[in-house]
């Protein structure tokens, strides 16, 4: 998949199981279609979808920024398992607090990446200009 294909695709199904997570309308959709009973248990699912798209979104960014600064996937891994298993321990007490914060870290990640794709491209720029003076 192309690097703007899977950043688009990432965050799109992080929204959606964000709307499904923080909404009723998974509830609704389910009791319409005669699956109420499975709705008790759908938090043990859409919650660590979400983070998994999460850590999708945070190694697409690290695709697109030119593959900048170290390989994030163990990180990423640690990280999705990390508030999954904080969020089932906590037992999604504390959900909005727990996402946003993931959400924050891909914020932050994408940052960084920026700023080291920017470091990375003046790096590249002013040795060019060397090679040229030479």
């Amino acid at each position: 998949m192309r690097e703007k294909t899977s950043l688009k695709a990432s965050i799109i199904s992080t929204i959606v199981a964000a709307i499904c997570c923080f909404t009723p309308v998974l509830v609704i959709g389910m009791g319409a279609v005669g699956l109420s009973a499975w709705v008790s248990g759908i938090d043990y699912v859409v919650f660590p979808i979400m983070f998994v798209s999460m850590g999708l979104t945070a190694n697409a960014l690290y695709v697109r920024a030119g593959r900048a600064g170290p390989k994030p996937i163990a990180f990423i891994g640690v990280a999705v398992g990390a508030f999954t298993i904080g969020l089932l321990w906590l037992e999604f007490r504390y959900a909005l607090r727990i996402s946003l914060t993931a959400a924050a870290m891909v914020g932050v990640y994408a940052w960084y990446l920026r700023s080291v794709s920017a470091r990375n491209s003046d790096t590249t720029s002013d040795s060019n200009e060397v090679e040229q003076q030479s």
